[in-house]
């Protein structure tokens, strides 16, 4: 009994340091992009998915399980009742960015820590599993020229933050085949903007609107998984997942001020205030999504799928004011491979394999052009040795994404991104209750 005591005291102080890590994590970064289209609704979505998911493309809502290895896939809670380990899945994403337009380029690298996730079985048809991730980033700096008059007038536009997703889900299997899950979310953040207009002669007095929108609230999701058996080995799996529109707290502080530049174009304080709101209460509306999925699997061997997801962005408002967005939808395909995962004398035969593609039409519509995604995957998950052989695996996985947004065609932005991510899951045998004769 003291033998088992030490060793949840360990696993509770090894819980600790992770949590410990990542306060440190958050303190010192926040999640950044280099985007212009992220001034447009609540920035640049990012999706509840693990870099294990990614890899194929992002496809997530009917897939469970592969090769015997726990997932923590959020994105459809139905799927937690198949974690029959605890589940313990950090990891940290970087991005490289090139912008274009017309003759100018500008390339821009940003990293950041990106989830950290728990899973703990219940019961043998049922788990539990919590955690954070970004919701959204926020992330732009550009300017436009024009004249007024004969003056020349630079228009400035800036934007930085994001918001954030702290979950408690919960999945429950009945019978052999049917899986329901769901989850609440919390979603927490501030989204600041600035819009300011100069002018290029000395000593002009500029304009500027400065927004802090500090954001508090639920939301709620929820997803249902069915399997049909074709073999012994062979399972086709049906997935529907969801998310509410819900309406979520927000504060806002405005200021409008008034200042000059320094001759060496640093910006002078303030010279006056126009007008400030502090503290006004106001709400946004988050959209409702809807996601199917189909995946075909070899039980540990293979697994391909696809996802259709569509959401109602054009009834999305900001401070109960209509953002102007519209209705997106998307696709995904995509695969994993393991050749052997219980092979002794290659361990090339062990590593999961991953690829797909994705392609999704944004909520971003600027005069009659759509802003369209379109990228690729590729990822591997690599074992790792643990002392615990058959009741612990460990695996790091790393999923590269490349792909483009938005076109130069009517004077618009091209970004082309090679995105990065790093994840550590550990499946254990934590808080399981041993009998003793």
């Amino acid at each position: 009994m003291k033998l088992l005591q030490i060793k949840m005291y360990k696993r509770i102080n090894y819980i600790a340091a992770i949590l410990v890590l990542v306060c440190g994590l958050g303190a010192q970064a926040q999640v950044t992009t280099s985007s212009p289209y992220s001034r447009f609704g609540l920035g640049n979505i990012k999706g509840s998915l693990l870099p294990q998911l990614r890899a194929m493309g992002g496809i997530s809502t009917a897939v469970n399980k592969v090769t015997g290895f726990n997932y923590i896939n959020m994105q459809n809670p139905a799927s937690y009742s198949g974690i029959t380990l605890t589940t313990i899945d950090i990891g940290m994403s970087a991005n490289l960015t090139n912008l274009s337009k017309n003759d100018l380029t500008e390339s821009s690298f940003n990293s950041t820590f990106s989830h950290l996730a728990f899973a703990i079985p219940v019961s043998r048809r049922s788990a539990i599993s919590f955690g954070v991730m970004p919701y959204s980033d926020l992330g732009y700096s550009y300017k436009n020229s024009v004249k007024i008059d004969t003056q020349s007038v630079n228009q400035l536009y800036e934007g930085e933050g994001g918001l954030s997703k702290a979950y408690f889900g919960y999945g429950h299997r009945f019978g052999d085949h049917l899986r329901i899950g769901g989850n609440v979310e919390y979603i927490f953040g501030n989204l600041l903007t600035n819009r300011a207009t100069e002018y290029t002669a000395a000593g002009a007095i500029n304009a500027k609107l400065q927004n802090k929108n500090s954001v508090g609230g639920l939301n709620y999701s929820y997803g249902i998984q069915y399997d049909f058996n074709l073999g012994s080995k062979t399972l086709l799996t049906l997935g529907y997942s969801g998310s509410s529109s819900s309406k979520i707290n927000s504060q806002q502080n405005s200021y409008a001020i008034q200042y000059t530049r320094a001759a060496d174009g640093t910006e002078n304080v303030a010279t006056d205030t126009l007008n400030a709101v502090n503290g006004a209460k106001s709400s946004l509306t988050l959209p409702l999504s809807h996601n199917f999925g189909i995946s075909l699997q070899q039980n540990d061997k293979w697994l391909i799928g696809a996802d259709f997801r569509m959401s109602k962005w054009s009834a999305t408002s900001i401070n109960n004011v209509n953002s102007g967005l519209q209705d997106s939808w998307g696709a995904s395909l995509g695969g994993q491979w393991t050749p052997d995962y219980t092979s002794y004398n290659s361990y090339m035969k062990r590593i999961d394999y991953r690829l797909g593609v994705s392609y999704d039409k944004t909520y971003i519509k600027i005069g009659n052009q759509d802003i369209k995604q379109l990228g690729a995957s590729f990822g591997f998950g690599f074992p790792l040795p643990t002392a615990n052989a058959g009741s612990a695996f460990y695996k790091i996985n790393f999923t590269t994404e490349i792909g483009q947004r938005g076109t130069l065609t009517n004077n618009l932005v091209k970004e082309q991104y090679i995105n990065f991510h790093l994840g550590f899951t550990l499946n254990d045998t934590w808080f399981r209750r041993y009998r003793v004769d």
